[in-house]
């Protein structure tokens, strides 16, 4: 497990005092139970440049969003295979990339909950989905399926514009015996999206969705939603408001997806409201940057050395924001606090992707949550534990990893990281690094 951020190895954990041998058994424990399980739509991108005739030759309307029959796929799939020069491919899927970026930051191992074709050959999708995974992410789990995961094709015309077309194939066809109580009952957190439960009512999928998030609840794991797309949540604002409030624990959202689940544009008052119904909820505000908001109990609070900053409504909404998330039910007198940041160095010169960027910060935030269970299983005596916190960065810290995390997911083509983060330069002033 990589501890978040820039440390010295004497930061770590304290040396004095304490058993070798019973440090030895902890740290053999905290490996086997921080990793996060993640639950999606198995598919694989596929982007190609093309020209507008071969776009409506499939009767594909130009800069739409089509749903593909299973005949055209394979039409367009054989078209395609004749302009590989032209064609690129990339693994897929809001859920997948966050647990790929997770396993990528913090070099521990996420589990992948989804579907997997049965027979792959080498260079089909299936097998391109599988070379663009981290060897981190641990796929064992998969479903075995006769036929193809989803496929998703986005073909650029000479001018530019994108035309997607979306084959499911067989990528909601996760039955919910495939769904490990075990696995997900001593993982960090549970990772779904809002397609899961909304895109696949009466597939399969959704049911192993809601079996998870059973499991989860049983065991008292963090549940993470990320909304995905505004459209999907603007259907049924009241419907998403009631499953956030009874089945989700942390939420990560943009800024529309914000605005269409609460009915507030200003994503600060967006981020309070939601707060009523979950423990913690990041919204990423492009050009505005970031904003986090959690709860922490009275007695642990801390105040900001940062400068105090308001927004319409709530004055100097920071002042917390050097606090430790904490669960709302943890908390003996729980109190709201709240970060927020600019883009890292103002937000790239040049963004190549916006993709996926969001995923990035929510992958970020996953890893300081996993950190503070692996440090409280291998040093259960230390004084960062003395309350139940969730998080083991206070807000601000999070919010500064997040961003940089969603800066290097904006300056490549990809919204999967090939890398860990360089080291930063980051104060000491807040004792984020001290034990």
């Amino acid at each position: 497990m990589k501890f978040p951020g820039r440390r010295k190895t004497k930061h770590y954990f304290p040396v004095s005092e304490r058993d070798p041998l019973l440090y030895k058994a902890n740290s053999h424990l905290a490996v086997e139970n921080s990793y996060i399980v993640g639950i999606d739509q198995v598919m694989v991108d596929i982007e190609a440049t093309v020209s507008r005739e071969f776009i409506t030759s499939f009767g594909l309307p130009i800069g739409e969003s089509s749903l593909l029959e299973d005949e055209q796929t394979e039409r367009l799939v054989q078209a395609l295979a004749e302009l590989p020069d032209h064609v690129r491919c990339f693994a897929g899927g809001t859920v997948a990339n966050t647990t790929h970026n997770y396993s990528v930051l913090a070099d521990s191992p996420s589990y992948l909950l989804g579907v997997m074709s049965e027979s792959i050959q080498v260079g089909s999708f299936a097998y391109q989905y599988l070379c663009n995974t981290s060897s981190k992410v641990n796929l064992q789990y998969l479903q075995p399926v006769d036929g193809p995961i989803g496929r998703c094709f986005t073909l650029i015309s000479e001018d530019g514009q994108r035309t997607f077309g979306i084959s499911k194939g067989k990528m909601n066809c996760l039955q919910p015996e495939a769904v490990s109580q075990a696995l997900i009952s001593k993982s960090c957190a549970l990772l779904i999206s809002a397609y899961l439960v909304r895109t696949s009512v009466n597939e399969t999928i959704m049911q192993a969705c809601m079996k998870a998030i059973d499991y989860a609840h049983q065991a008292k794991i963090p549940v993470v939603l990320t909304l995905g797309t505004q459209y999907l949540i603007a259907q049924d604002p009241t419907w998403w408001q009631q499953f956030v409030r009874e089945h989700v624990d942390i939420l990560a959202m943009n800024e529309q997806e914000a605005c269409a689940l609460t009915g507030e544009s200003d994503p600060l008052r967006a981020v309070d409201i939601a707060l009523e119904s979950c423990d913690l909820v990041l919204c990423t505000a492009g050009e505005q940057g970031l904003y986090m908001g959690g709860y922490c109990d009275s007695e642990a609070l801390r105040q900001t050395r940062h400068p105090l900053c308001s927004d319409d409504g709530m004055e100097q909404f920071n002042y917390y924001e050097f606090s430790r998330a904490m669960r709302a039910c943890d908390c003996s007198k729980p109190k709201k606090i709240y970060s927020h940041i600019a883009p890292y160095l103002g937000g790239p010169q040049q963004i190549l992707n916006t993709n996926g960027a969001g995923d990035g910060a929510l992958a970020a935030i996953l890893h300081d949550i996993v950190a503070n269970r692996y440090h409280r299983l291998s040093v259960p005596q230390s004084a960062k534990h003395a309350q139940p916190f969730l998080t083991y960065s206070s807000l601000s810290q999070i919010c500064k990893y997040a961003n940089r995390v969603s800066y290097d997911v904006l300056i490549q083509s990809s919204p999967r990281l090939s890398r860990g983060l360089p080291e930063r330069e980051d104060s000491l002033e807040e004792g984020y690094w001290a034990i």
